[in-house]
């Protein structure tokens, strides 16, 4: 009796992670594969009609007219559209699975000044809301922390893993800072008014900031006689092997940023947020930064902003010349699966819709510094790409009939789709 009761016991246990597993990643491809008939995106901005796509061993192999030739297994995607996989920068995905439970959230460390905290090693893989990313193309991203001044490293992955290591691509891409507000809100539980006022911390702050990076390059220079994993996990930022990610929206916050930046040495600088980007744009081009620009679907942050402001701003960066990607700031992780369509809306705000995906595929690429095999639909890429029914940067046509990350063809479905078909099933019977 006691050993049936083991058994059950058994049984029950393994239904029960059955419904948390994430979906067994997809073996690695085994024949060559062609996409036949599709509108091929490719990502710069160059459409194919009734294209063909031939990808081998994880690679994009041919990519043409009808007239290339074909080869392995074919999928007829007539009347399709294939796309290069959407990129998703500079969040927590991964990191946190429910906001509510301590337990499931890695995406904020202890301290202000970090560099050596690394995303990565915390990623979950098996995460249902990385898992819910791939339904609508979304099947590249950055994995970024939060929180503290200087919040850590990130890393890219690609979203169909056993594990972090399966999963990176570019591991420690960039070092996080999230920059002081020259203005901030009244602490109204310390009786300060509730409105806003001029930070009187702000210099304070910023020569905190000064004196790290100064201090972190100092300790590159010479033979440490103690180690200091901050300032050593700093140095790829001096040597350009390293990025630095600025969280900024204010225009004087945005200046402050890139000159400290500059002045201390770093080669590369990008900026998250860039509310007042557009006021800038002159100086921004100069010093060669790119811009991971607010998701559009927001409030205008100022009283006096026109209503439709954050709808355009993507627009107005790229008119003005600068290198620009769409990043999902202040939403939620789940919200993020929502990229392509923040992109499809620019359209209505006067973007050509090839130079609006630009934003969730080459452009993200670039700025990630993975274009050499992301990004686009090229030869000798990565086969990272999906087909889609329609056009994926509209809600109503965003439905993937087959997804593949570096060639594996992998699942679709979703915590999500399974209790989709299941309600979808209860209300429909009679």
């Amino acid at each position: 009796m006691k050993k049936v009761q083991h058994y059950l016991a058994i049984a029950v246990l393994s239904l029960g992670f059955a419904g948390i597993a994430q979906q067994t990643p997809a073996p690695d491809q085994t024949e060559a594969i062609t996409i036949t008939g599709a509108t091929a995106h490719v990502g710069d901005g160059t459409v194919i009609d009734n294209s063909v796509l031939v990808f081998e061993n994880g690679k994009i192999t041919a990519i043409g007219d009808a007239n290339t030739p074909t080869k392995g297994k074919i999928i007829n995607a007539q009347g399709k559209h294939v796309y290069p996989g959407f990129i998703a920068p500079a969040k927590s995905l991964g990191l946190v699975e429910v906001d509510a439970v301590r337990a499931s959230d890695d995406q904020d460390e202890l301290g202000d000044y970090i560099p050596n905290i690394r995303s990565i090693i915390a990623y979950n893989a098996e995460s249902k809301v990385v898992e819910s990313m791939r339904p609508n193309g979304i099947l590249l991203g950055q994995i970024a922390p939060q929180g503290g001044t200087i919040s850590g490293t990130s890393s890219i992955v690609q979203f169909d893993a056993w594990n972090w290591e399966d999963a990176a691509v570019k591991i420690d891409d960039g070092v996080h800072v999230n920059w002081p507000n020259s203005f901030r809100r009244g602490r109204w539980w310390m009786g300060e008014d509730r409105g806003w006022s001029p930070n009187k911390d702000y210099d304070k702050d910023i020569d905190a900031i000064k004196a790290f990076l100064a201090n972190a390059k100092a300790y590159g220079k010479v033979a440490a006689t103690s180690e200091n994993e901050g300032f050593k996990n700093s140095q790829g930022l001096f040597n350009g092997s390293q990025k630095l990610y600025v969280y900024a929206h204010g225009e004087k916050e945005m200046i402050d940023a890139v000159t400290t930046a500059k002045e201390s040495g770093i080669q590369h600088v990008v900026i998250v947020g860039g509310y007042q980007a557009n006021k800038i744009i002159p100086f921004l081009k100069q010093h060669n930064v790119a811009v991971l620009v607010r998701h559009t679907h927001n409030l205008p942050f100022m009283d006096d902003d026109d209503y439709d402001f954050p709808y355009r701003l993507p627009k107005l960066l790229v008119d003005g010349g600068l290198l620009v990607a769409l990043q999902n700031s202040d939403a939620s992780n789940f919200q993020t699966r929502n990229m392509p369509f923040y992109a499809g809306q620019l359209v209505a705000q006067g973007m050509d819709k090839e130079a609006a995906l630009q934003l969730i595929t080459a452009n993200p690429a670039k700025i990630l510094g993975i274009d050499a095999n992301y990004g686009t639909l090229a030869t000798g890429k990565s086969a990272t790409l999906f087909i889609s029914e329609g056009d994926a940067l509209d809600m109503r046509t965003n439905i993937l009939t087959h997804a593949f990350i570096d060639g594996r063809d992998v699942s679709l479905e979703t915590h999500q789709t399974e209790l989709w078909k299941r309600y979808m099933e209860k209300y429909s019977r009679k």
